[in-house]
Order: C-alpha cells, then sequence, then structure tokens
C-alpha cells in the first residue's frame, strides 16, 4: 500500500507508485493524504484531506485486503505524519519504507517546515528504511551533505532516529549515480550510470515502492533495494519527453514494445 499525494500529472506520487508495484508484479492499494494539481513544470494547488479520511482509508485496505508492505510519500502536514504514524504503528505494519518527501522535482516544497520533526521522530522510528536524497537526508539530519563521509554519517544519524535501514540517494550529487545503504552494521554501495534527461520526475517515489514491493515480495531490506536501484536505472534510461519540464521516467519499460 501507498499512503501519499495524489499527482494529476502521472509521473510521481500514488500514480507511480501503483504503476511500479504493477510493473514489479504486486498488488497496489492506497491511501490518499493530499490532491496536488501537477505537472512536469509546477505544482499549482494542493488540498490535503482531512485526516480522519486518511486513517479510514488506511484501516479499509488493512483490515480487509492486508498489506505486506506500505510505502509512504507525501505527507505534508504534522497532523497528517501524527496520524498516519498513529495508524502504522496500530496496525503493527513492519515493512514500512518511508521517502521523506518533501519537495516536488519542480522546486515546489511538499512538506511543511514544521512537519520535519514530526517525520523525524515519528515516522523513522517505525521505518524499515528510509530512502532520502540528499536535501532530504540535509534536513533530516541538520548537516550539510557534500562528501562520501558526509552520506556515511547522514546515514548513521538517520539509523540514531530509530530507522532499521537507510538508502541516502545520490542522485544530485556530481558523477555515477550512487546511493548508500546502511542498516547500522555495513554499508553497502549501489552505483549506475548517470543519464543526460531531465525525464526525471517521479524517481524518488518509484524508488521507495519499488523497494516497497521487494519486500512485500519476500526480499531481504537489501536485496529490495537492489532491485529498486536497477528497476529506477532503467526507468530512467528508457525515459520520454512529455511536457515542458522534467517529464516521467518510464515505468513500464520492460513491458513496452520499443520496435
Amino acid at each position: 500500500m501507498t499512503v501519499a499525494g495524489s499527482d494529476s500529472g502521472g509521473g510521481a506520487g500514488v500514480q507511480a507508485d501503483l504503476k511500479t508495484f504493477a510493473a514489479l508484479g504486486v498488488y497496489g492499494a492506497s491511501a490518499l493524504t493530499a490532491i496536488t494539481a501537477q505537472n512536469t513544470v509546477a505544482v499549482t494547488a494542493v488540498h490535503e484531506l482531512p485526516i480522519d479520511l486518511i486513517a479510514a482509508q488506511i484501516e479499509a485496505v488493512v483490515s480487509d485486503i492486508g498489506v505486506d508492505a506500505v510505502k509512504t510519500g507525501m505527507l505534508s502536514s504534522s497532523e497528517i505524519v501524527e496520524v498516519v504514524a498513529r495508524e502504522l504503528d496500530r496496525h503493527g505494519i513492519k515493512n514500512l519504507v518511508v521517502d521523506p518527501v518533501m519537495i516536488a522535482k519542480s522546486g515546489d516544497p511538499l512538506l511543511r517546515q514544521e512537519a520535519v520533526d514530526s517525520v523525524r521522530t515519528l515516522l523513522v522510528p517505525l521505518a524499515c528504511i528510509v530512502t532520502p536524497n540528499v536535501p532530504e537526508a540535509e534536513t533530516l539530519t541538520g548537516m550539510k551533505v557534500e562528501t562520501d563521509e558526509d552520506m556515511r554519517e547522514a546515514a548513521r544519524r538517520i539509523i540514531g532516529m530509530g530507522a532499521r535501514a537507510v538508502v541516502v540517494k545520490g542522485g544530485h550529487r556530481e558523477g555515477p549515480a550512487t546511493d548508500l545503504f546502511y542498516d547500522g552494521t555495513e554499508f553497502v554501495e549501489f552505483t549506475s550510470d548517470r543519464f543526460d534527461t531531465v525525464n526525471t520526475h517521479g524517481t524518488g517515489c518509484t524508488f521507495a515502492s519499488a523497494t516497497a514491493a521487494g519486500l512485500a515480495q519476500g526480499k531481504s531490506v537489501v536485496e529490495a533495494v537492489a532491485q529498486a536501484k536497477e528497476y529506477v536505472t532503467e526507468a530512467i534510461r528508457n525515459s520520454y519527453p512529455l511536457g515542458q519540464g522534467h517529464g516521467p521516467v518510464h515505468h513500464f519499460w520492460q513491458l513496452w514494445d520499443k520496435s
């Protein structure tokens, strides 16, 4: 299940999550937290859903269908973070992937500043794995992340917040796209080529939901991250221009006829 916001442009948010689940062979359910008017250029409007409706969606899915893994995305306010954390904890969700969504690819904010501490203290401690990019890791930890050692220290600090594992994604750095995994014991690097493309809308959502799909399939955390890295890399490699800004990655690159 994805607990996240809706992207009307279809490239990120719940739409990207459900496409990823389907592409990787797992059944996807959703609990919407917000509706955004969004395209490849900007987020032009946001409507947060009432917290009782968010809780009701989670209850409806868990009580009937059940969940093997949950991915959280856009939570936008401290009240939403609090109700999502409460409901996931109440239902005993163990395979929780926390994507600490803060800023859209267009640069528009998706998480209020006052909600950062709620993510840090309420949601991260429930996480099987947290999947921040470099700016998100900086916000969570309060430190600059510029060097390889900075990435390792940021990972240590996030583990110190209670997460069982973390992967600090290196897409915002120069050079090869290297993501750093840490489970409190071992560091593992996942490196891929960097592609000359602007079509990267939804990469963070896609990576986190691919990781959740792997956990739902019974993979270990590091195996799930490896699957997510491979899947997102190929989705970027096969991306296509759509709209006037950052186009989406290609979630169904494995299935479409390229002839």
